[in-house]
């Protein structure tokens, strides 16, 4: 009987130990796990985004855009600077770039400039960080861009000459004049911009009208251009009209036409850079605070109201903001996205319904994107949201 006790206690403690083995090794393999998940979670928290813009005195809103962003995202996002002689240092600007690779916590560098030349840094840092995603926007030729950089992004500045004349049509236009002069015209995107308009315009029913200005470049600067505009606006909406859309292809030609349209009440259905801080301000003598420059709802928000009291509501349109100042600051948040969902680079990204639902998603105004061509599918050209005052 005495045998019989011991044998089933002994059971009973050799079924324990079993069970507290299991435990043991099951709280082990659950310790391991959760360790190997908090590594995870904390490599995904600690992780750092490089933007590369030029200086502020070189190209003030890519800058500014970067500055914001390190401002908002403060233990992410690194803002660094290329050198203020680009050209010159142009050796100096990718060794400053593949700095940031040097970083084991970067997961992302992203140049936002409108110069060439930086595409050597992209070919080293996918030789020496190939975990790194990489984003652009520079003047380097796309199809060796989409070679070297996971996502490349331009503003399509030609495609404007198809959704400028639309819009202008849906704001009630019917005759588009477009101004500009010899040596712009010369440059192939002004130059495609404004044939692709004149097609539009003949596509749509709009009459096309292109008058040649005084040169800026080659004969008194922008004064003789601006008066020719002053006195000619005039004669041209006695003759077609105030449901005329009058597009300038040269930045300074807009304190005259914008100045001319609160008077005559035609047509702007977008300016050459459509950007609210291009002309409005001071032709409408907008009062902004230093601290509210880049604040493009509250601007926005004074072009209105000063439209409005001109009678010019409906008549005004451009973009909510400039694209440059818009697109670091969206490839920013494309790169965090996709870091922190822990996502590959493929189609699900690479799509232009995606990219048009995040934008608006992420940035409040939505962008239309589409690739460069059927065979390149990281490079993505876009166009704005429009605004209408």
């Amino acid at each position: 009987m005495i045998r019989k006790i011991a044998t089933l206690i002994l059971s009973v403690i050799m079924i324990f130990s079993l069970v507290a083995c299991q435990n043991v090794n099951t709280d082990k393999e659950t310790m391991q796990n959760s360790a190997a998940n908090n590594a995870e979670m904390e490599g995904v928290k600690n992780y750092k985004i490089g933007i590369v813009t030029p200086t502020l005195s070189t190209s003030e809103d890519e800058f500014r855009a970067g500055a914001e962003m390190a401002k908002k995202y403060p233990d992410i996002v690194k803002h660094i600077t290329l050198p203020e002689n680009f050209n010159a240092e142009l050796e100096t600007g990718i060794s400053q770039i593949l700095s940031l690779a040097d970083d084991p916590e970067m997961k992302a560098i992203i140049v936002n400039s409108g110069q060439s030349g930086l595409l050597p840094a992209f070919e080293q840092i996918r030789e020496k960080r190939p975990d790194i995603i990489t984003i652009a926007t520079m003047l380097d030729e796309p199809e060796l861009m989409a070679k070297y950089v996971d996502i490349s992004f331009a503003t399509d500045w030609i495609r404007r000459g198809e959704t400028i004349p639309t819009k202008a049509k849906k704001m009630g236009a019917k005759t588009f004049i477009h101004y500009s002069f010899p040596t712009h015209l010369a440059k192939e995107s002004v130059a495609q911009r404004k044939e692709m308009m004149e097609k539009t315009c003949e596509e749509l029913g709009l009459k096309f009208v292109e008058i040649i200005t005084p040169d800026p470049q080659t004969g008194d600067g922008p004064a003789a251009m601006q008066q020719f505009l002053r006195e000619d606006i005039p004669r041209q909406i006695a003759k077609y009209g105030p449901d005329t859309n009058i597009f300038g292809s040269n930045c300074p030609m807009y304190d005259v036409i914008i100045d001319e349209a609160l008077k005559l009440k035609f047509i702007v259905a977008e300016q050459c850079c459509p950007t609210p801080t291009q002309a409005y301000p001071t032709v409408m003598n907008l009062e902004i605070d230093t601290e509210d420059l880049g604040n493009y709802d509250k601007i926005n928000q004074l072009i209105a109201e000063k439209s409005k009291e001109a009678g010019m509501t409906g008549r005004l349109s451009g973009w909510a903001m400039p694209s440059q100042i818009y697109v670091p600051k969206f490839e920013i948040e494309l790169a965090k996205y996709i870091i922190e969902n822990d996502l590959e680079i493929n189609e699900n990204i690479l799509n232009k319904k995606f990219l048009d639902d995040f934008s608006k998603k992420v940035m409040g105004v939505g962008a239309d994107f589409r690739p460069l061509n059927e065979n390149t599918n990281n490079y993505f050209l876009l166009v704005l949201e429009s605004i209408y005052y």
